[in-house]
């Protein structure tokens, strides 16, 4: 029964049900590979939402219920642990992350919360001390706002990257930050022209900074060598232990440097410890129809993700009203309406499965329209389409995400980060409906949680923490920023599991805890439905099980 070779025919339930009928005229029934007993056990199914034990076979839950309910699948070979009252849920689901990008960010230099210019400049020079002469210094993650807002210029590090190209984005992803060296590679000057929506931000005399806007990044980025396949191998075993170490059992990349044909390798060399619903970007959506995997339980591929708009912090996110702080900046689209339309109608046509960011609340407002126009154009099916970010939605436009079926593929921790500085950008009004997500399920919106990592940090638990208090990262909210907004944790909870599996069309085999579903869950140091909401991103991940495997645990020492 533990051979992986008999799951691959049948999806877990479809086994469960053989396996049940196979044993049906045997008096003693199936015997657990795992029980785990006297838990605390938030299943998420509504027709039993809490158990004390849980029995695994395989890679599928046997029984769930009380311990003495589950006594019956004890055999000899049974492995049981007794969790003391420890608290469990379903695997965590991630839907929305950059896979290679946030492995590769993990072997790179850290900026996130690098608070000073000085601090900055330390870091990158200080990680360059480590490098051979010509490899790049790439990812970085850094947030100007923290110094008060100054972007960084060139000359900040070029006299200790003299050898070592820097393409170092901000950590929305909108921005990209280079040294002399890599705008000297990429041939990027002062006699360089500006591309439409994107900038290359000068000084006084026309030359280049080193920052690079949307669409301007291209001129660099698209220059520079890409991963090799040992750096995305390397990347993505990094990115892996970083999820299951947070609890995350699945997750939606949204990667373009090439992660479904690496993660098959993997697979096929049972390396691959994450299961993974792939995308390709929207505009090279025919390769989206070519079948990666043929075990769709670890990897699964048919979804296309696709830009509208840029970011928040950038002031590139498009709004229907100029920006508050720049009256003459209503942001901008990456890709034009006709074009995305184009791109939509052809993919969904072609069967696949649509999410495209949109940040500001014309870009979702575009976007609402065009998935409107589909449904109307190529007739009802069920789609499930996706608006990634839906950050700051126009109130007339709220009720639209459940009226059309469309699911809000949302970032609590940007919430608490934004919320710093989101109104000085857009002002008291346009806040009312920004990360709406109490709005959104009041429209019967589904959302589906997930941290944009390595954007943000990918850890659960401090999404649920933000999605519930709202307390933003400075400590100036402790009532919650927009309060009216805040969700409750059950709600929470749902947005990174069953909403996530929903949201992927795995609801059928992954999401809650129940019999014949794979046997992802995760033990939990707390019961964070019984503690106060602001400790929760003090809890701790104690284990963390893939298919009824042990695939990270919690070391005390490193507490």
């Amino acid at each position: 029964m533990k051979n992986r070779l008999s799951l691959k025919v049948l999806p877990p339930y479809l086994f469960f049900l053989a396996l049940l009928s196979l044993v049906s005229c045997q008096e003693a029934g199936p015997k657990a590979d795992l029980i785990l007993t006297n838990a605390n056990i938030w299943t998420g199914s509504e027709s039993q939402p809490s158990a004390q034990a849980i029995a695994v076979l395989a890679d599928t839950i046997l029984a769930i219920g009380s311990n003495g309910e589950l006594e019956k699948y004890k055999g000899h070979t049974t492995e049981i642990i007794n969790v003391n009252n420890r608290f469990i849920t379903p695997g965590f689901i991630d839907s929305h992350v950059h896979l290679l990008m946030g492995g590769n960010s993990l072997l790179n230099v850290e900026l996130r919360d690098a608070q000073t210019p000085e601090e900055f400049t330390r870091r990158i020079a200080d990680f360059a001390n480590t490098l051979d002469p010509g490899t790049w210094i790439m990812e970085g993650n850094w947030d100007h706002t923290l110094w008060g807002g100054e972007l960084p210029k060139k000359e900040w590090i070029d006299p200790y990257t003299k050898n070592n190209p820097v393409a170092v984005y901000r950590l929305d992803g909108h921005m990209v930050f280079a040294n002399s060296a890599a705008l000297d590679f990429a041939g990027i000057d002062k006699d360089t022209p500006d591309v439409p929506n994107g900038e290359i931000v000068r000084d006084d005399n026309g030359i280049p900074t080193g920052i690079l806007k949307s669409n301007a990044m291209g001129l660099l980025l698209d220059k520079i060598p890409p991963l090799t396949k040992t750096q995305k191998k390397k990347a993505l075993k990094k990115a892996s232990h970083y999820f299951l170490s947070h609890g995350v059992t699945s997750v939606h990349d949204v990667d373009s440097l090439g992660t479904a044909e690496v993660a098959q390798e993997l697979l096929d060399a049972k390396e691959l410890s994450l299961r993974i619903y792939s995308a390709k970007p929207l505009n090279r959506w025919k390769e989206a129809q070519r079948k990666i995997s043929t075990d769709e339980l670890w990897l699964k591929t048919g979804i296309v993700k696709g830009f509208i708009d840029g970011s928040l912090g950038s002031h590139t996110a498009s709004f229907m009203e100029p920006y508050t702080d720049k009256p003459a900046d209503s942001g901008l689209f990456i890709n034009s309406e006709a074009n995305l339309y184009q791109w939509i109608s052809e993919a969904d046509k072609a069967g696949l499965h649509i999410q495209v960011h949109a940040i500001g609340d014309n870009a979702i407002h575009t976007l609402l329209e065009i998935y409107e126009r589909i449904v109307r154009e190529n007739g009802e099916k069920e789609r499930r389409p996706r608006i990634e970010h839906a950050q700051h939605i126009s109130e007339q436009d709220l009720h639209r995400f459940g009226e059309l079926g469309i699911i809000a593929s949302v970032q609590p921790y940007h919430a608490i980060d934004d919320g710093r500085w989101a109104e000085a950008l857009i002002g008291p009004e346009r806040i009312k409906t920004t990360y709406a997500f109490q709005s959104l399920l009041e429209a019967n919106t589904i959302l589906a949680f997930g941290s944009d990592w390595p954007v943000a940090p990918g850890n659960p638990l401090t999404g649920i923490y933000a999605a519930v208090t709202r307390n933003t990262l400075d400590g100036k909210n402790p009532n919650g920023w927009v309060p009216e907004q805040k969700i409750s944790l059950e709600e929470a909870l749902r947005a990174y599991t069953q909403n996530g599996a929903y949201a992927s069309f795995d609801e059928t085999v992954k999401g809650t805890l129940e019999p014949g579903k794979l046997a992802d869950f995760v033990i939990l140091s707390e019961d964070i439905q019984k503690i106060d909401p602001k400790k929760i991103r003090e809890v701790k991940v104690m284990a963390t099980y893939l298919g009824g495997k042990l695939v990270y645990e919690n070391d005390p020492t490193e507490n």
